[in-house]
């Protein structure tokens, strides 16, 4: 189930709206707010959702071995042991395959190919992102930062809910605790007009402006070897713009229904293609993951201290994992150590950068994030590096159907995303001409939901 589809918009959510508002108790909301993650989840393929219940069940039954336990080899393991389970699930999930893919290669380069079969294996929409949920939990736990719950109902409400469920944000269970805790006095009222205000506009992002984009750039990069030079920076700007307002339009539309339900989900983007140098871009582009690879990979692994190469190396192996999180495609992995490597970079020279002009700062690294796409965009080396070619080595070769039409879209994108505020910088009171003018944009969603078919967002497949 999409947010952007007429089943959710007409039947899932007024219902699971309506009778969370006719519930009274904390208990009540938490099992509906359960009910409803499932089944939305099972919309899907209902056989998943007994391994988001298994999940769910382990860090639940670690976080109360956390709460009873003073034992520190105890503790270790109530730490270790769920984790390896997460862990263990997610690879053989989405990386066996890649893992066999891999190995085939490798056979083959030292002379000794390998008939390994791919395993017909289908990767469980949102499971990096309630893995990523479960184990910030348990580490939480570990470390003392909270409260292990001991009500099994709250803590698979925050596994479960639906609104960041197959997409993120990743919510810690510390950032939605107190509302979590105070959700019995939740009025579906009280910000019903802010709920709406972050749903409207998301699904703006996403209807409007992503899946546009995405309706011309997609079939212009099935031909991505015969296209112009020109042709091949259009689609990668139209990329790096549909990705940053189909995320984002999915960040925005998952905080405005938490808001309908007394929750509130963290900032997930803070106008990222306004940074002025790589490490600015990632304190604002998927903030709650770059937070949380920060806090449980790169801080652990010793994160800024010690010497030049050790801080490097952090860096890298911080980012190259942060890349496979993505997906089991090695132009992942590639991308990220192209920004694993930017980073390092600017570390060597950020007293000069940051005396540079802001404008040249802006857009130098605004051209940097984009070139770093193309390996996000390509699902092979190949298609990488043959745009990568065609947009550094001029040539001539097929335009763009609807090239007009992009070229006005990436106008209005740059002038949204570097010159307007981001969503959570507005204040959601309209006066009532803009609140009239946000209504008829949402109808016009509708409109082209009913005229098209419907286009997941790009970061289910994560």
């Amino acid at each position: 189930m999409l947010f952007n589809s007429l089943q959710f918009l007409y039947l899932f959510l007024p219902i699971t709206y309506v009778v969370f508002g006719a519930l009274t108790t904390k208990t009540q909301r938490y099992v509906w707010l359960t009910i409803t993650g499932y089944v939305f989840y099972a919309s899907w393929n209902y056989k998943f959702c007994a391994l988001m219940a298994f999940s769910t069940v382990v860090a639940y039954l670690a976080g109360l071995g956390l709460l009873r336990c003073r034992d520190p080899f105890r503790r270790k393991l109530l730490l270790i042991v769920p984790i390896v389970v997460d862990l263990s699930l997610l690879g053989v999930f989405k990386y066996t395959n890649f893992a066999l893919q891999t190995l085939r290669r490798v056979s083959g380069l030292v002379g000794e190919p390998l008939d390994i079969p791919f395993l017909h294996i289908v990767l469980p929409v949102g499971i990096s992102f309630y893995t990523f949920h479960t184990i910030t939990y348990i580490v939480d736990a570990y470390r003392g930062v909270i409260t292990p719950t001991r009500n099994i109902f709250e803590f698979s409400c925050y596994v479960s809910l639906f609104a960041q469920l197959v997409a993120g944000p990743i919510v810690r269970f510390r950032q939605i605790e107190p509302d979590l805790e105070q959700i019995d006095q939740a009025d579906r009222t009280r910000n019903l007009s802010m709920g709406w205000s972050f749903f409207t506009i998301g699904l703006v992002k996403k209807v409007l402006i992503a899946d546009t984009i995405a309706a011309i750039i997609d079939p212009a990069l099935t031909k991505y070897a015969e296209l112009s030079s020109l042709s091949l920076w259009l689609c990668i700007l139209g990329y790096t713009y549909q990705l940053y307002f189909d995320f984002s339009g999915y960040s925005d539309m998952a905080v405005g229904l938490g808001y309908l339900f007394g929750l509130r989900l963290p900032q997930n983007f803070r106008s990222p293609y306004k940074a002025l140098d790589i490490g600015d871009f990632w304190r604002r582009w998927h903030i709650s993951l770059s937070t949380c690879l920060r806090d449980y990979l790169y801080i652990p692994l010793g994160g800024g201290r010690g010497s030049p190469w050790k801080v490097n190396r952090n860096v890298m192996i911080t980012m190259l994992l942060g890349g496979l999180w993505h997906g089991a495609l090695w132009t992942f992995v590639v991308w990220g150590g192209y920004h694993g490597l930017l980073l390092v970079g600017h570390r060597v020279v950020a007293a000069r950068w940051d005396r540079l002009p802001v404008w040249f700062r802006r857009s130098t690294t605004f051209l940097l994030v984009v070139v770093g796409w193309v390996f996000f965009r390509a699902p092979n080396a190949r298609m990488a590096a043959t745009v990568l070619s065609g947009m550094f080595l001029w040539r001539d070769g097929l335009g763009v159907v609807g090239g007009t039409t992009l070229l006005l879209m990436i106008g209005l994108c740059t002038a949204i995303t570097q010159f307007a505020p981001n969503t959570f910088e507005l204040r959601h009171e309209w006066p009532v001409a803009v609140a009239w003018g946000l209504a008829a944009l949402f109808v016009a969603c509708l409109l082209l939901i009913y005229g098209t078919r419907v286009s997941p967002f790009l970061y289910f497949q994560f």
